[in-house]
């Protein structure tokens, strides 16, 4: 019997990161999803199809426990049970639109802990443990693909947390990629840009004060002449790129490129 690809994937109860874990239930894949709500519906798709699934309810924002617990879970495993190892740090957090200085602290503080610090705990914590079963003999590939913005990249106002977040993300992305490249065997790791989906962080957007949101209208005429991809479609396009054979050539990437 072949060995399933074991994927880890954040953010995986609704929009984008939900059509992911969808896609990806197979009996091929182990896949476990990390998010601070269980999605039933999946659950069912899960056993449905057959697929081995595990769902956490965890907040992201506790950055150092939900790493713990990821790095705790790895070891716990049974590293020749795997062909491959992947983790996709999807999860995000919109926070109040508006000025920096009309953000209150806590939503500033949440949404870099769950943009930013999470996502680089996470990382690291995948890599320590996955990097042991390098050092026991293991030889599967492992990757990090990390869910970016093209708001990491162009600025944008009334969204300055949110766009620092996505562009810390690249870099740390970079960064990584270039200490994983002097190790033997090591992760490939892209940050990646999804292009414009049709999610509820599109309709909170949309929901702006446009006093305090110069660019509204922009994302309304998106939506009127229907430019934003499908959960699915923009699913489908992402894990199609993680298992394209130059994975990690392009450290910051994106599917419309």
């Amino acid at each position: 019997m072949t060995a399933p690809h074991l994927t880890l994937l954040t953010g995986a109860s609704r929009g984008m990161g939900l059509a992911m874990a969808r896609q990806l239930l197979s009996s091929g894949h182990q896949l476990l999803c990390i998010s601070r709500h269980v999605n039933r519906e999946l659950a069912d798709a899960a056993q449905h199809a057959g697929a081995p699934f595990t769902q956490w309810t965890q907040d992201l924002a506790d950055t150092t426990g939900a790493a713990e617990r990821l790095q705790a879970w790895l070891e716990a495993q049974r590293a020749s049970g795997f062909a491959s190892a992947t983790l996709i740090n999807n999860a995000g957090v919109l926070p109040r639109i508006g000025p920096l200085d009309d953000c209150p602290p806590d939503d500033l503080a949440n949404a870099l802990r769950v943009g930013l610090e999470a996502p680089m705990q996470l990382t690291a914590a995948f890599l320590r443990a996955t990097g042991a079963w390098v050092a026991a003999g293991w030889r599967g590939p492992r990757k990090v693909l990390n869910i970016s913005s093209g708001l990491g990249r162009h600025a944008m106002a009334a969204q300055a947390p949110y766009c620092a977040a996505k562009a810390g993300m690249d870099h740390f992305t970079r960064c990584c990629a270039l200490d994983e490249a002097q190790r033997p065997h090591g992760a490939k790791l892209v940050s990646l840009a999804p292009g414009v989906i049709d999610t509820d962080m599109q309709s909170q957007l949309r929901a702006g004060d446009p006093a305090a949101f110069p660019d509204l209208q922009r994302f309304v005429e998106l939506q009127r002449q229907g430019q934003l991809t499908s959960p699915e479609a923009a699913a489908a396009r992402v894990l199609a790129w993680l298992d394209r054979p130059d994975f990690g050539t392009q450290p910051v990437a994106d599917v419309r490129d």
